[in-house]
C-alpha cells in the first residue's frame, strides 16, 4: 500500500504546531474562511469529473438555524465531502426561500409598530420596504450555516424571489397555463382569518383541541333529524342534510325538506354514500361553502354554498347574528337554538383536531374561494411512476408507501394566495373579460381597463421548481447539464409530501421526464432524550448555536450524526454533546502523542512480512472499518458510520495501539521506525475518514501530521484486501481478552490502577500469545510470581488461559464484599424496574422506539453488571 503524497515534508516540530487542548473557538473561524477563500467548496461544471449534486432546502429568509437545520445539514455536509474526496465534481447549492407569509408578517409587524399597514404604504411601496427588511436583516441563517461547517458553493447562493428564478416561475406557469394544468375556480380551501390567505396544507398545522359537540334536531315529529357539530354557527349556511342511502332510520326521509332551525329556510335531505352510518347519528349537516367534506356533497347533489362568513370570520348572514366573530356567534347560536329547544345533547369538553395557520396560529377556516389551482393528476402520475420504475430511489424503501399514498389521491392545489410579497400571479385581465397570461419575454397588455391578477402564488410553488430553476434553467446552461438530475434530495419524512412530492411533479414536467433527484433520502425529527418533540412550552428545545459555542461544531454534528438512522426520528441530549467533544479532546491527544513520538506519514509502509503482529492487526482492523464506513455511507446510515468510527478511533486506536505502542517507542530500535510508519498511517486514513462529519478538528490535525494543504482534497480511503490479516486480529483479540478481564478484575475489587500484583500466567501458548505475556503483564500491571507467591483468586479467561492473582494485603475482603453485595442490590433494583416497563405491553405500544431501545439497553447493562458482580464475589479471597 503507497502513498500518494509521499513527497510531503511533514512538520519538524513535535506536535506540528498543536496546543496542548483542542479549542474549537480558535480553529473552527479560521479554518472555514481559508476553505472559502481558496474555493474548496466551488464547483466546475467544466470538469470532467462525475457531478455529485445536492440542492439545499431552501431555509425561510425569516429562519435561524435549529436543532432540525444544524442535523440536516451535517448529513448533506457528510455526504458532499466525501463525494469530493472520492473524485466527484460536487456541488451542494444553497440558497433561501422568500417565505411569503412569514416574510410578510415580519415586515407588517414592524408597520404596526409605527402605527402603519401594508395598505397605508401602497403594494409597491411595500414590496419595496419588504426587500430593504430582507437585505438588512433577512438571511441570518446562512452565517449560522457557516458556523456549522456547511460546505456550500457560495458563489452560487439563490433565493427563490431573485431575477433568475422568478424567470422560471413565469415560465412554468405558462406552460403549465396552456397545457390546461393550471385553472381557476370556487373550491374549499385553508383560509387563515388572521393572514387573510389561502393556506396550503403545510401550512397548516393541527393539534387535539378542546370544543363542544352540539347535537341539533332538524325538523319536527316523524320527520325530525338530528345532527352533531362542533361548529355551530356554520348551520346558518347549512343547504341540506346527508344521510348513507341504505340507512334504514332515514329512508323515509330522502328527498324530503326539513326546516334548518333559526333561518325558516328549507333543506333537502340527500342520499350519499360518503356518509358514515356508523359515526354519530349517522346524520351529517352540509355546508358546501365552509368544509371540504360537504363542498364535495353539494357538488354530487348540485346544493348551493352559501357563504356565512367573510375573509376575516366574521358571520355576514342578515339576522341576529350578523357582524358576530365566529367565535362570539358560536355560542349566540347555541344559546339561541337552546331557547328554541332545538340542542338534543351538549358534549363539552370535546377533544377534537383542529388546524391551525402555521405562521400566526389562528384556527384556519375551510372557505369557499376563488382561487388557482394546479390539476395534479397527470403530474403526479408521473411523480409516482418515476419512484415505480425505478428512476428515483427513496430510503428507506418501506416509505416508499407512504409517498404513494400522497401521489396516487393527491387533489388539486391550490396555488394563490392574497398577499404581497411573492411571486405575482402573471395573469392579466382585460375590460371585457379578456384573460392573457404573460410569459417572462412577453409584454403584459396595457390600455385602460387591463389589470394584472391582485394574488401571489404559493412559496411551494417556486420552492418546486428549485432542483433545476438553480441550475439555470429554462436557459440551456452548462450547470444544467452537468448536475441535473441531482444525486440526493436530504430531507424529513414530514414534508415528503408537500415539497418533495411538487419537486417531482414539476421536474418531470419541465425536463422531459428527467427525475429532479436520483435519491430520496429521508430523515427523521430531532427530539430530546427521552424521545419528545422539541417545542417551546415543553422547554425542552435546544439551540445549536448553543452547543457549537459550548462544545464545537464538530462535536455537536457528531452528536447529530451518531443519532441519524434513514426515517428514524433522532434523540439529542447534552451529555452526549459533551461525550462527542471528549471523542475530539481523544483524536487531539492520540495524534498529538503519534507526532511527539515520530510518526511519519513520508514513504511507503513496510512489507506486512517486517511488521510485528500488532502493527498488521490496526492495519487489518483500519481494511474492515474503511469498508464498513463506504458500505454505510452509501446506504444514508449515518449512525452506523459515526459508531463504527467511533469505536475504531476510541477502542482499537487510543485504547490499544498507541498503549501497544509505548514499549516500542521507547526501545528505540529497527522496530520503531515502522511502528512510527505505521501509526502516522493509521492517523491520516482515520483522520480522512472522519473528515465529512467532524471536518474542523480533522482538518487541524491531519494538517500537522501531514503537512498536507487541506484533508478536503486528500483521496478518500479504500479498503485493501492485501492488508487483511485473520490471524493477527485472533491473536490480539485473545491478548485483549486476557488484558481486559484481569483489569475488569482490578477494578471490581478496588485496585488502584498503578498498584501492581503478582500474577501467574497459564496456558498464554495455547492460543499462541506467550511471546507477547511482558506486553500483558505490563498493561495489566502485573508481577511475576515470586518465592512466596500464593494464588487467593483465579481467573478463568478462556478454556485455555488462566490467571492466577495473589492478593494478599491489596483488598480489604471484608470492605470489598459489602460494596458488591450493594453494587448487587442497585443492578437487580434496576434490572426488574426495567423488566417491568418491558413487560407493560401499553408502555412498548405507545413509547418511541428509541425509549424502548434506551429500556432495553439498560436491562442489559443491568444483567451483564450482576453476572460481573457475581464472578467478583466468587474470585474473592476466602480469609
Amino acid at each position: 500500500m503507497s502513498e500518494a503524497t509521499d513527497t510531503r515534508t511533514p512538520d519538524t516540530r513535535p506536535t506540528g504546531g498543536l496546543s496542548a487542548q483542542y479549542q474549537p473557538g480558535e480553529v473552527e473561524q479560521r479554518r472555514y474562511e481559508k476553505w472559502v477563500s481558496e474555493g474548496y467548496f466551488e464547483a466546475d461544471a467544466s470538469s470532467d469529473k462525475p457531478p455529485f449534486t445536492i440542492v439545499i432546502p431552501p431555509p425561510n429568509v425569516t429562519g435561524s438555524l435549529h436543532m432540525g437545520h444544524a442535523f440536516e445539514h451535517t448529513l448533506m455536509d457528510s455526504l458532499s465531502r466525501r463525494r469530493r474526496m472520492q473524485g466527484y465534481e460536487a456541488l451542494w447549492l444553497p440558497g433561501m426561500d422568500h417565505a411569503g407569509i412569514a416574510t410578510q408578517n415580519v415586515v407588517e409587524r414592524q408597520l404596526a409598530a409605527q402605527g402603519l399597514s401594508r395598505h397605508d404604504l401602497g403594494r409597491e411601496k411595500f414590496i419595496e420596504r419588504v426587500w430593504q427588511w430582507k437585505a438588512e436583516s433577512g438571511g441570518a441563517i446562512l452565517g449560522q450555516m457557516k458556523r456549522l461547517g456547511d460546505s456550500v458553493a457560495w458563489s452560487r447562493e439563490r433565493f427563490t424571489m431573485d431575477e433568475g428564478l422568478s424567470r422560471a416561475v413565469q415560465t412554468i406557469f405558462k406552460r403549465l397555463y396552456e397545457d390546461d394544468l393550471i385553472y381557476r375556480a370556487n373550491r374549499i380551501i385553508n383560509w387563515c382569518p388572521r393572514c387573510l390567505t389561502a393556506l396550503s396544507d403545510i401550512e397548516v398545522e393541527h393539534s387535539d383541541d378542546d370544543g363542544e359537540l352540539v347535537s341539533i334536531r332538524y325538523g319536527e315529529g316523524d320527520n325530525a333529524i338530528v345532527v352533531a357539530t362542533t361548529r355551530a354557527e356554520t348551520m346558518l349556511g347549512d343547504t341540506a342534510v346527508a344521510v348513507h342511502p341504505d340507512d334504514e332510520r332515514y329512508k323515509h326521509l330522502i328527498g324530503t325538506e326539513v326546516e334548518l332551525p333559526l333561518t325558516g329556510r328549507r333543506i333537502p335531505i340527500v342520499a350519499d354514500e360518503h356518509v358514515d352510518p356508523s359515526f354519530g347519528t349517522g346524520a351529517v349537516k352540509v355546508t358546501p361553502a365552509h368544509d371540504p367534506n360537504d363542498f364535495e356533497i353539494g357538488q354530487r347533489h348540485n346544493l348551493p354554498s352559501i357563504t356565512m362568513m367573510d375573509e376575516r370570520a366574521v358571520v355576514t348572514v342578515p339576522g341576529p347574528f350578523e357582524g358576530l366573530d365566529r367565535y362570539e356567534a358560536r355560542p349566540a347560536v347555541v344559546a339561541a337554538l337552546r331557547e328554541d329547544g332545538r340542542i338534543v345533547a351538549e358534549k363539552r369538553p370535546y377533544v377534537h383536531s383542529v388546524g391551525h395557520c402555521a405562521r400566526c396560529k389562528t384556527t384556519v377556516e375551510p372557505r369557499l374561494s376563488l382561487q388557482w389551482f394546479v390539476n395534479t393528476k397527470p403530474l403526479a402520475q408521473a411523480a409516482g411512476d418515476a419512484v415505480r420504475d425505478g428512476r428515483v430511489a427513496i430510503e428507506p424503501a418501506e416509505l416508499a408507501k407512504r409517498y404513494f399514498a400522497w401521489v396516487d389521491n393527491m387533489h388539486d392545489w391550490c396555488i394563490s394566495r392574497q398577499l404581497w410579497w411573492g411571486h405575482r400571479i402573471p395573469i392579466w385581465y382585460g375590460p371585457d373579460g379578456e384573460v392573457v397570461c404573460v410569459g417572462p419575454d412577453e409584454e403584459p397588455p396595457t390600455g385602460e381597463g387591463w389589470h394584472q391578477d391582485e394574488d401571489v402564488l404559493d412559496t411551494w410553488f417556486s420552492s418546486g421548481l428549485w432542483p433545476f430553476s438553480t441550475l439555470g434553467w429554462p436557459e440551456k446552461t452548462v450547470d444544467l447539464a452537468k448536475f441535473y438530475p441531482t444525486s440526493v434530495l436530504v430531507t424529513g419524512y414530514d414534508i415528503l409530501f408537500f415539497w418533495v412530492a411538487r419537486m417531482m411533479m414539476f421536474g418531470l414536467y419541465a425536463m422531459d421526464g428527467k427525475q429532479p433527484f436520483d435519491v430520496v433520502a429521508l430523515h427523521g425529527m430531532v427530539r430530546d432524550q427521552h424521545g419528545k418533540k422539541m417545542s417551546k412550552s415543553f422547554g425542552n428545545v435546544v439551540d445549536p448555536l448553543d452547543w457549537i459555542e459550548r462544545f464545537g461544531a464538530d462535536a455537536t454534528r457528531f452528536t447529530l450524526a451518531r443519532g441519524a438512522n434513514p426515517g428514524s426520528d433522532v434523540p439529542v441530549s447534552e451529555e452526549w454533546c459533551q461525550g462527542s467533544r471528549n471523542f475530539c479532546n481523544k483524536l487531539w491527544n492520540a495524534t498529538r502523542f503519534a507526532m511527539m513520538n515520530g510518526a511519519t506519514v513520508t514513504g511507503d509502509l513496510p512489507p506486512a512480512s517486517e511488521l510485528s503482529t500488532i502493527d498488521k492487526w490496526i492495519l487489518s482492523r483500519l481494511q474492515h472499518v474503511t469498508a464498513e464506513v463506504d458500505e454505510h455511507f452509501e446506504n444514508y446510515e449515518f449512525a452506523k458510520v459515526c459508531d463504527a468510527l467511533y469505536h475504531f478511533a476510541w477502542d482499537d486506536v487510543c485504547d490499544w495501539y498507541v498503549e501497544l505502542s509505548k514499549p516500542v517507542f521507547a526501545a528505540g530500535d529497527a522496530e520503531t521506525a515502522k511502528t512510527q510508519r505505521v501509526l502516522g498511517h493509521v492517523l491520516d486514513q482515520l483522520l480522512r475518514l472522519l473528515h465529512p462529519v467532524i471536518p474542523f478538528v480533522t482538518e487541524e490535525l491531519w494538517i500537522a501530521l501531514t503537512g498536507g494543504e487541506t484533508v478536503m482534497r486528500a483521496t478518500w480511503p479504500v479498503a485493501d484486501q492485501a492488508w487483511i490479516d485473520d490471524a493477527a486480529e485472533e491473536e490480539l483479540a485473545a491478548l485483549q481478552k486476557v488484558v481486559t478481564e484481569v483489569r475488569r478484575f482490578r477494578s471490581d475489587q478496588g485496585l488502584k490502577p498503578s498498584q501492581r500484583v503478582s500474577a501467574a500466567l497459564t496456558g498464554l501458548g495455547n492460543v499462541g500469545i506467550d511471546t507477547h505475556e511482558p506486553l500483558i503483564r505490563s498493561l495489566a500491571r502485573l508481577n511475576a510470581p515470586g518465592e512466596d507467591f500464593t494464588a487467593t483468586a483465579t481467573l478463568a479467561v478462556t478454556g485455555a488461559i488462566t490467571v492466577d492473582l495473589d492478593t494478599r494485603g491489596t483488598i480489604d475482603v471484608a470492605a470489598e464484599r459489602a460494596r458488591l453485595e450493594k453494587d448487587r442490590a442497585a443492578a437487580e433494583k434496576e434490572a426488574a424496574q426495567c423488566r417491568a416497563k418491558l413487560g407493560n405491553e401499553a408502555f412498548v405500544g405507545k413509547a418511541p422506539e428509541q425509549v424502548v431501545t434506551k429500556i432495553k439497553d439498560r436491562l442489559t447493562t443491568a444483567e451483564t453488571d450482576l453476572a460481573r458482580i457475581a464472578a467478583a464475589l466468587k474470585a474473592l479471597p476466602t480469609s
